[in-house]
C-alpha cells in the first residue's frame, strides 16, 4: 500500500502546518459559535436537509468562493516561488503538488460551483417554474459534489497532495512514479464529485424541457437558460467518459491493473485521449453558462432584446458539437501524424466562429443601446477585449505546425487562463452582482464593486500578459525555478506583483460582501435593474414557492412586454391565489454524501474491507429512498395572501413599472 504511518499528517513543512492550525481553529470557532449562538438545529432544517434550489445554489456558491480561495492561495504561492530566480520558498515536489490541486479546485471545485450554484438559483425561476424536476436529486447533487471537494482538499495536510498536474497524465500519475496516496485522491475524489455533476445535468435537462411555464417555447427562452441546456447535454455526454476513465485509473492504481500502465502492456495515450475527450468539452461546460450570463447583462443594461438571438442559439449548439471533436489538439506533440493534425486543426479552428458570431452579437447589442454602466456590465464590457485575446492565441495554437514551437510553455498557460478568467471568473461576477439581489434581498454595494473590477482586472492582465512573453522566449510551464541567466527575472517579478493586486480585488469582494450583509438596504423592489426575464417578476429575496401564480409568456423577454403594456400578468387577484404544493426537505441526500464522503476516504487508504463496508451505507441510503412515501407539503393560500402582500404593497414593485 506503499502508506508510512508517521506520514498520516503531513509534519515538517511550515506552510502547511499553519494551514493545519488555521483549519483546527477554523473548525473549533464555527462549532462554538454555532453551540453558542443555538443554531444547530436550525443548521440542519434551513440549509444541510433543504431540497430548495434556491439555496442549494446558495450553497453551490459559498462553497466556490471558498475554494477560489484556496485556490487563489495555491497561485499566490506558485507566483511568489517564481518571483526571482533560484528561489527556495518552495521545493519541487511541494510545487508539483500545488500547481496541481491549483488546476484542479480552479477548475472543477470553483469555476464549476459558481456556475451551477448560479443555475440552480436563476433557471427555475427564468423558465417560470416551481423548483427543479427533481428537487432531492438536486440536494444529492451538491452533497456528492461537496464531499468529493472536501476529501480531495484534505489532501495537502493527510496523506500528501496529487502531484501528477491536473491532467495527471501516465505513466507519471501511475503507482510506478507515484507510489504515494496523493493520486488515489484524485481518482476518487473527482469521481464522487463527478457523479454529483452528472446527476446535475440530467436534472437541468429535464427541467428545462419538462417544467417551462405555458407559452414558453424553446425559441421563447431567455439565452442563460438555453446555455444551461446545452451545457447540460455536454454533461451528460461528456462526464461519463471522465466516469470511466477514473475507475480505470482507480483499479490501475488500487488493483494493480495495468489498462495505463506501459510496464504492464496497458497504453498511456488511452488515458490522454479519454482524459482529453471529457477535458475539452468541460472547457465548454463552463464557458457556455457564462456567455449566458453576459447576454443577460449586456441585454438588460444596454436596455436592448439581445441582438441575433437565433444566430446565437445556432452558434451555442454548433460550439457544442464542435466541441466533442477537437480534443488531439492537447497533444498534436505526441505522435498522431500530420494527417489527423491537420484534422483537429481545422475543426479547432472552425470553433472561432461560432464564437465570433456571438462576440458580434454581444456587440450589436450595446451599439445604440442606452449603456448602464453598473457593475456587472462593467465586467461583460472588460470580458469582449480579454477573452478576445485568449481567443485569437487559442487560433495560434490551434495550428498544429505552431503548437510544436508553444508547447509545454508558459504561452499556453497564459492563453488558457485569458480563456477561462475573462468567460467564467468575470461572468461568474458579473451574475452574482446581478443575480444578487435575487438571492439575498439587498444589492452588492456598487462603489466597492467598482474597485474590485478594477483591482482584479488590472492584477489579472498584468499576471498574465507577461506569461505569453516568457512563454515566447522559452520559459517551461510547471518548472519552480529559474536561472538568473535565462533572463526571465523581470517578467516573473512582474506576473508576481500582478497576483498581488488581483489577489486585492479578490479580498474586496469577500469585504463587499461583509459590508453589504450589514449594511445594504433590505427595502429593494423585484426589479432592481428594470430587467427583461421572468426572475425579476416576483419577490427579491424569492419566496420558498417562486410565484404564487405561474406567469404565462407569449415572446422573447416576456418581462420586459408585460412591463410596457403594465399586462395583467403582473398583478394577482384574490381569486388565483391557491394552496401551493412544495417538497419536503430531507436529510437523505446529506447522509449520502456523509457516506460516500468516509467510503471515498478509506479507498485512498486502501483499506478496501473498511470502504466495502462502508460503501453498504449506500445502499442503505438508496433502499430507504424507494421506501420513501412522503409526498411534500402545500403552503396554503392564507400564508401565500400574506406573502405576496408583503412585496407587492412595496413602493416601486413591479406591477407598478411601465418600462
Amino acid at each position: 500500500m506503499g502508506i508510512k504511518w508517521d506520514e498520516f499528517f503531513i509534519t515538517g513543512d511550515p506552510l502547511i502546518l499553519g494551514s493545519q492550525i488555521a483549519i483546527a481553529l477554523t473548525m473549533l470557532g464555527i462549532v462554538a459559535g454555532l453551540t453558542y449562538l443555538k443554531r444547530w438545529k436550525w443548521l440542519w432544517r434551513e440549509w444541510l436537509t433543504t431540497v430548495d434550489h434556491k439555496r442549494i445554489g446558495i450553497m453551490y456558491i459559498i462553497s466556490a468562493v471558498l475554494m477560489f480561495f484556496r485556490g487563489g492561495m495555491d497561485g499566490l504561492l506558485m507566483k511568489a516561488q517564481t518571483s526571482r530566480p533560484e528561489m527556495t520558498f518552495l521545493d519541487a515536489q511541494h510545487y508539483n503538488e500545488i500547481f496541481t490541486t491549483h488546476g484542479v479546485i480552479m477548475i472543477l471545485f470553483m469555476a464549476m460551483p459558481f456556475l451551477i450554484g448560479i443555475m440552480n438559483v436563476v433557471i427555475p425561476l427564468q423558465i417560470g417554474a416551481r423548483d427543479v424536476a427533481f428537487p432531492q436529486l438536486n440536494a444529492l447533487s451538491f452533497w456528492l459534489f461537496f464531499g468529493g471537494a472536501m476529501l480531495f482538499n484534505i489532501s495537502f495536510v493527510i496523506g500528501g497532495s496529487p502531484d501528477a498536474g491536473w491532467t495527471s497524465y501516465f505513466p507519471l500519475a501511475g503507482k510506478e512514479f507515484s507510489p504515494g496516496i496523493g493520486n488515489n485522491y484524485y481518482a476518487v475524489a473527482l469521481q464522487i464529485a463527478g457523479i454529483g455533476t452528472l446527476l446535475s445535468g440530467i436534472n437541468f435537462i429535464v427541467t428545462i424541457l419538462k417544467m417551462r411555464t405555458k407559452g414558453m417555447t424553446l425559441m421563447r427562452m431567455p439565452m442563460f437558460s438555453w446555455t444551461t441546456l446545452i451545457t447540460s447535454v455536454i454533461i451528460v455526454a461528456a462526464f461519463p467518459i471522465f466516469t470511466v476513465a477514473l475507475g480505470l485509473m482507480t483499479f490501475d492504481r488500487l488493483y494493480g491493473t495495468h489498462f495505463f500502465t506501459l510496464s504492464g502492456g496497458g497504453l498511456d495515450m488511452l488515458w490522454a485521449n479519454l482524459f482529453w475527450l471529457w477535458g475539452h468539452p468541460e472547457v465548454y461546460i463552463v464557458a457556455l453558462p457564462a456567455f449566458g450570463i453576459f447576454s443577460e447583462v449586456i441585454a438588460t443594461f444596454s436596455r436592448k432584446s439581445l441582438f441575433g438571438y437565433k444566430s446565437m442559439v445556432i452558434s451555442i449548439v454548433g460550439i457544442a458539437l464542435l466541441s466533442m471533436v477537437v480534443w488531439v489538439h492537447h497533444f498534436y506533440t505526441m505522435g498522431a501524424g500530420p494527417a489527423v493534425n491537420s484534422f483537429f486543426s481545422i475543426t479547432t479552428m472552425m470553433i472561432a466562429v461560432p464564437t465570433g458570431v456571438k462576440m458580434f452579437n454581444w456587440l450589436f447589442t450595446m451599439r445604440h443601446g442606452r449603456i448602464r454602466t453598473t457593475t456587472a456590465m462593467m465586467w461583460a464590457l472588460a470580458f469582449v477585449p480579454c477573452f478576445v485575446i485568449g481567443g485569437v492565441t487559442g487560433v495560434m495554437l490551434a495550428m498544429g505546425a505552431a503548437d510544436y514551437q508553444y508547447h509545454n510553455t508558459l504561452f499556453l498557460v497564459a492563453h488558457f487562463h485569458y480563456v477561462l478568467i475573462p468567460g467564467v471568473v468575470f461572468a461568474v461576477f458579473a451574475g452574482l452582482y446581478y443575480w444578487w439581489p435575487k438571492m439575498f434581498g439587498f444589492m452588492l454595494n456598487e462603489r466597492l464593486g467598482k474597485w474590485h473590477f478594477w483591482l482584479f482586472v488590472i492584477g489579472f492582465n498584468v499576471t498574465f500578459m507577461p506569461m505569453f512573453f516568457l512563454g515566447l522566449k522559452g520559459a517551461v510551464r510547471r518548472s519552480y525555478t529559474f536561472s538568473v541567466e535565462s533572463g526571465f527575472s523581470n517578467l516573473f517579478l512582474v506576473s508576481a506583483l500582478g497576483s498581488v493586486v488581483l489577489a486585492a480585488g479578490f479580498a474586496v469582494f469577500c469585504y463587499n460582501i461583509y459590508w453589504s450583509t450589514r449594511h445594504a438596504d433590505r427595502n429593494i423592489p423585484g426589479d432592481p435593474w428594470n430587467a427583461r426575464t421572468l426572475e425579476w417578476a416576483t419577490a427579491s429575496p424569492v419566496q420558498a414557492y417562486n410565484f404564487a401564480k405561474l406567469p404565462v409568456v407569449d415572446r422573447l423577454d416576456a418581462f420586459w412586454h408585460m412591463k410596457k403594456a403594465n399586462s395583467p400578468e403582473l398583478t394577482l387577484k384574490q381569486d388565483e391565489i391557491a394552496d401551493i404544493h412544495m417538497p419536503n426537505n430531507s436529510g437523505l441526500p446529506f447522509v449520502m454524501g456523509v457516506v460516500f464522503g468516509v467510503a471515498g476516504f478509506l479507498l485512498v487508504f486502501e483499506w478496501h474491507l473498511a470502504a466495502a463496508a462502508a460503501a453498504l451505507g449506500i445502499f442503505a441510503c438508496l433502499i430507504v429512498r424507494s421506501f420513501d412515501y412522503n409526498d411534500g407539503y402545500h403552503v396554503h393560500k392564507e400564508e401565500v395572501e400574506k406573502t405576496e402582500k408583503a412585496w407587492r404593497l412595496r413602493e416601486g414593485e413591479v406591477n407598478h413599472y411601465v418600462g
